[in-house]
C-alpha cells in the first residue's frame, strides 16, 4: 500500500494552511520591496561541491545529494547564500555595487528533527552585496524588525541577539589557542544552548582546547558589556564595529530591540564579522532567524573578496511562534460570487455569467452540486463568498437571476447585464 503520509520531515499544504504561507510570503516581500531590495531566484538543485566546505560544517553532512544520469554530484539546496554567491560570481564585472537582493526559497537538510526543525523549509532570505560599513548591517537588521512588526510582533516579544565572530576569535588568541582552532571551536560553541555545559566543555577539549582555556573561556562568555571586554582583551577588532552599529541602531529609533550577546555564534564557518540571531527576550525557542557577515564566502569560491551581510528567516519556527502568541491574521478564503444553478440545462448560463465577471475582476466560483437550495446556500456561505447568485427558471426567462447577500441575508432579482456591470464599478 502507498504511504499517504509525506516524506518524514516535509510538509503538505492545505489549502487554509497555503493562505497562511501566503500571508508570510506576502509580509517578507512586502517589507524587503519597500526597503529597496530586488527579488532573485535559482534552480532548488545545485553542484554538491558548492556545499563541501571547511570541515566541521555540519550543513556538509546534512545534504541530500545522488548522482545523476550523467554522473554529476548534484544536492539539493540546504541553504540559499552559496546560490547567491554562485550567482554573483557570474555577473560580477556588470553588477552595480551594493546590490541589494532577497528570495524566499525551500531549503532541504537531512537532519534530526526537534521543535521548529524540519527536513525541508522556505526561508526568506535578504543580502547586501559589496558595502563593507556597518551601515549594511543596519539596513538588514531594520528590514527584520519591520517584518516583525509587520507579522505582530514587538519588542516585548522578540529581540536581536547581536555578537561579532571577531571578538570570539580575540578571546580564543588571548587564550593562546592556535588560530587553526578557531573555525572547529566557533562551530561547536554554536552548540552552546543546544548540549550540557559538561557536554560543550568535552567536544571542547576533543578538538585541542586545555581544561585550562576552556575555563577562561567559559569566563569570559559570561560578560554582558562590550566596553569591559574591550578593556580586558588585546586586540579589540570587531568591539568598536559592533558598538557602531548599536549606536546607529540606537539613532535610527530600534535600541530597544538589540541586546549584546557574546554566546551568538552562528555554526557556518564563513561568518567573519557581525553574528546576529532572533529569539523571544527569553530565548525560549530554536532562534527564529539568524544572519551576519560572510565578506570572505565569494573567494572561497575563485572570486575576489567582495563584502557581503545577509540572514535566512525560515517560516517553521515563526509560525509556531505567532501560534502560540495568537497572532495569526484572520485568513479566510476571498470569494466574491458563488454561482448556483440548480439544473444541468444552467450549466452553460453559469458558465457564460462567471466568465463575465471574472473578466471585470471578481472572484467567482460554481457550485455544480445540484443540491437543494438549503445545502447549497449553506456550502455558499461555508466558502467564505460575500454573494450568491441563484439560477432560477422564471428568472433566467426574463435574463434575470437572483443575487443573494450571505451577510444580510437578504436577496432579491436583477438583470445579468446590471450584475455584470456593477461588477466592473466594484472592481
Amino acid at each position: 500500500m502507498i504511504d499517504l503520509q509525506p516524506v518524514k520531515g516535509t510538509r503538505d499544504f492545505f489549502p487554509d494552511e497555503m493562505r497562511m504561507r501566503n500571508w508570510l510570503f506576502q509580509v517578507w516581500r512586502s517589507v524587503s520591496e519597500q526597503a529597496g531590495f530586488e527579488e532573485y531566484d535559482t534552480c532548488v538543485l545545485e553542484h554538491e561541491e558548492l556545499y563541501i566546505r571547511k570541515a566541521g560544517d555540519e550543513i556538509s553532512k546534512q545534504l541530500y545529494s545522488f548522482e545523476d544520469k550523467g554522473g554529476r554530484r548534484l544536492s539539493l539546496r540546504p541553504e540559499m547564500t552559496p546560490s547567491l554567491a554562485r550567482l554573483v560570481l557570474q555577473r560580477t564585472k556588470s553588477l552595480l555595487f551594493p546590490i541589494k537582493w532577497f528570495s524566499m526559497p525551500q531549503c532541504f537538510r537531512y537532519e534530526r528533527m526537534t521543535k521548529g526543525r524540519r527536513r525541508e523549509h522556505f526561508q526568506w532570505n535578504a543580502d547586501i552585496i559589496g558595502q563593507p560599513d556597518m551601515v549594511a548591517e543596519a539596513e538588514i537588521l531594520m528590514l527584520l524588525i519591520s517584518a516583525c512588526e509587520s507579522m505582530g510582533l514587538s519588542a516585548k516579544d522578540i529581540r536581536v541577539f547581536i555578537n561579532d565572530r571577531r571578538i570570539l576569535n580575540a578571546i580564543l588568541s588571548q587564550l593562546n589557542v592556535t588560530e587553526k582552532l578557531h573555525s572547529a571551536i566557533l562551530v561547536i560553541m554554536d552548540k552552546r544552548d543546544k548540549v550540557s555545559p559538561e557536554t560543550l566543555g568535552t567536544m571542547l577539549k576533543d578538538v585541542g582546547m586545555t581544561s585550562s582555556q576552556v575555563q577562561h573561556l567559559n569566563e569570559y562568555l559570561t560578560k554582558t558589556n562590550l566596553q569591559e571586554l574591550k578593556e580586558e582583551l588585546q586586540h579589540t577588532e570587531g568591539i568598536d564595529e559592533l558598538q557602531h552599529l548599536l549606536q546607529l541602531m540606537d539613532t535610527a529609533g530600534y535600541s530597544d530591540y538589540l541586546q549584546f550577546d557574546i554566546s551568538i555564534v552562528r555554526g557556518l564557518s564563513y561568518y567573519t564579522g557581525a553574528v546576529f540571531e532572533i529569539n523571544s527576550p527569553e530565548k525560549q525557542h530554536r532562534a527564529i532567524c539568524g544572519g551576519g557577515r560572510y565578506d570572505s564566502l565569494l573567494s572561497t569560491y575563485g572570486g575576489k573578496s567582495v563584502p557581503a551581510v545577509g540572514f535566512g528567516f525560515g517560516d517553521v519556527v515563526v509560525l509556531d511562534v505567532l501560534r502560540e502568541l495568537e497572532r495569526f491574521p484572520e485568513l479566510t478564503r476571498t470569494l466574491d460570487y458563488t454561482i448556483i444553478p440548480f439544473d444541468n440545462e444552467q450549466v452553460g448560463i453559469a458558465l457564460k455569467i462567471a466568465n463575465e465577471l471574472r473578466s471585470k475582476g471578481a472572484i467567482v466560483d460554481c457550485n455544480f452540486s445540484m443540491k437543494k437550495m438549503k445545502k447549497s446556500l449553506h456550502e455558499a456561505n461555508e466558502s467564505g463568498a460575500k454573494f450568491a447568485i441563484l439560477l432560477f427558471p422564471e428568472e433566467l426567462k426574463q435574463e434575470k437571476v437572483v443575487i443573494r447577500d450571505m451577510q444580510l441575508r437578504e436577496q432579491n432579482p436583477i438583470n445579468i447585464t446590471d450584475l455584470i456591470s456593477s461588477a466592473g464599478q466594484a472592481a
